[in-house]
């Protein structure tokens, strides 16, 4: 492909917000090099202290449409991920973190969601989840139909109990992450779940039940160790609960209920991991106190075992 200034605009952004990624950078970059990536720019914005990362991005300039940023002003993804999208070409973008990756075949599936669909802020898919040699844990799918249009209610009740969706998998639209602010940089947990919730409110939403990238869990990742100070990871997901409640109306009590037992399971499980076992049975009471119709509300939304499961094989086989 052509990497003059004169190449046509692109169709799809794709922002990487690194730091010292040189672990598993090259594994991102070769999965997008894989696939057929004409009209596709990769923006890459590095905060490291050293040119490590950038070096190993330098060798796919005769391979990829690579625009890369040397940032260590910007100390956080949540930042370095705005700054990206800001700075994005195209009329959709999504992003990759530089320890997750697509697979085979991603590009022929984008492109088939915006043939369908080009006008919907936010198309959403599952993601496999992958232990930090790249084995394949299971699959971490969303509780929404497949293929169809769905009203911004429905993914809102079912996205406030739990962010069930996986960082590199969804699309959207620049303009509306933009119209709705970005990622709010004072999260550094839950920006992520906060930016799913006011895209879906932009308009209709599409899901598509087909895997097209990697998470990786592993024991380094800013989830695993922001995690150990529970009273602070409680918090970060109570201000999104919270922040996003006002926008239901008929089954918001339903919804706060199954979001707070979930809120509370969380925590438990993240002191579990740390040592402390003595929230998981107070979170489980919160979890059967919610009676058959919530217990139900709170499996299906939370993809409990779709999250647990996985992450209990690499912990158990070591690979985490």
């Amino acid at each position: 492909m052509s990497l003059s200034p004169t190449a046509s605009a692109p169709w799809l952004s794709v922002v990487m917000p690194v730091y010292c990624g040189e672990r598993w950078i090259d594994v991102a970059l070769q999965s997008i090099a894989a696939e057929e990536a004409d009209g596709i720019e990769v923006l890459l914005l590095d905060g490291s202290p050293t040119s490590a990362s950038l070096d190993l991005a330098r060798s796919y300039s005769d391979r990829l449409r690579l625009r890369l940023f040397e940032r260590p002003d910007l100390l956080t993804w949540q930042a370095k991920t705005n700054v990206g999208v800001a700075l994005a070409e195209a009329k959709h973008v999504c992003w990759l973190h530089h320890d997750d990756k697509w697979m085979p075949g991603r590009v022929a599936a984008i492109r088939s969601w915006l043939d369908a669909d080009s006008e919907a802020p936010l198309h959403l898919a599952p993601s496999v989840l992958i232990d930090k040699d790249g084995r394949e844990l299971g699959v971490w799918r969303c509780p929404l139909p497949n293929d169809t249009t769905l009203p911004s209610t429905l993914v809102i009740e079912r996205l406030l109990v739990q962010n069930f969706i996986s960082a590199p998998a969804p699309v959207f639209r620049k303009d509306s992450w933009l119209a709705c602010g970005g990622l709010d940089e004072s999260l550094w947990y839950t920006a992520d779940w906060d930016i799913w919730l006011r895209l879906a409110a932009c308009g209709p939403v599409r899901y598509h039940d087909k895997v097209t990238t990697s998470f990786r869990v592993h024991g380094s990742s800013l989830t695993v160790t922001g995690s150990r100070d529970t009273g602070e990871f409680a918090s970060q997901m109570q201000i999104v609960l919270d922040r996003h409640l006002p926008a239901l109306s008929g089954p918001a009590k339903g919804v706060e209920r199954a979001g707070r037992a979930s809120i509370n399971v969380n925590t438990a499980l993240a002191a579990a991991s740390a040592g402390d076992y003595s929230h998981l049975l107070p979170a489980l009471a919160k979890v059967l106190g919610l009676g058959p119709a919530g217990l139900r509300r709170y499996l299906r939304d939370s993809r409990i075992w779709d999250r647990l499961m996985p992450r209990l094989r690499a912990k158990i086989t070591g690979a985490f």
